[in-house]
């Protein structure tokens, strides 16, 4: 199944290098499109994502409707909701392959640097998400390199957390790709297994 894996990260990288290029098809985006799966759904793969508004997966990597299940969340801070949402990708929907995306210049890396260690008056749970990041890995450089250990620091919670994630990922059903956008060139890099 890794294979299986590898092959759409690869696909999803090429789709990246469209987006890069200025040169992305224009495929599967029209109502038709939408009509065919308009009583199912098929997609490659999955991305957890940030909602920032510039971190947008179909356009980053060149996909229309039914290739990606998304879900988007302030920081990709991975809540009780986000982790189910995972988990119905990897036992409802079969995908072989999860991309955990963190961008540059997030906002809520951001805030948690100029807030931790102090309670925050709002956005209490993502920042509890976030915040065991200082613990585990202590210097923090600035909000971009916060946000690349974040992105370990996700797949580690995921794995310790659900069952279900850490079985598929035990099994080889299920391959968890680290990625990070940078906003000056429009390019996903993919993070090394470690950090």
């Amino acid at each position: 199944m890794y294979k299986k894996a590898k092959r759409e990260l690869e696909r999803l990288m090429l789709g990246n290098k469209n987006f890069v290029n200025g040169t992305p098809t224009e495929k599967n985006m029209s109502v038709e499109t939408l009509q065919k799966f308009a009583f199912h759904q098929a997609p490659d793969a999955m991305v957890l994502s940030c909602s920032d508004s510039r971190a947008v997966p179909e356009i980053i990597f060149d996909c229309g409707i039914g290739e990606l299940f998304v879900i988007r969340v302030g920081g990709i801070a991975a809540g009780p909701n986000v982790v189910e949402s995972i988990e119905y990708g990897v036992k409802k929907l079969k995908l072989p392959l999860l991309i955990l995306l963190g961008h540059d210049d997030c906002g809520v890396m951001q805030f948690a640097c100029d807030t931790y260690p102090q309670e925050p008056a709002c956005f209490n749970s993502i920042m509890n998400c976030v915040y065991p990041v200082f613990t585990k890995f202590g210097e923090i450089k600035d909000n971009n390199d916060f946000a690349r250990k974040h992105t370990y620091w996700v797949e580690q919670m995921l794995l310790d957390r659900s069952e279900i994630i850490r079985n598929a990922v035990c099994n080889k059903e299920l391959y968890i790709a680290k990625c990070h956008l940078d906003h000056s060139t429009g390019e996903v890099k993919v993070l090394p297994d470690k950090i």
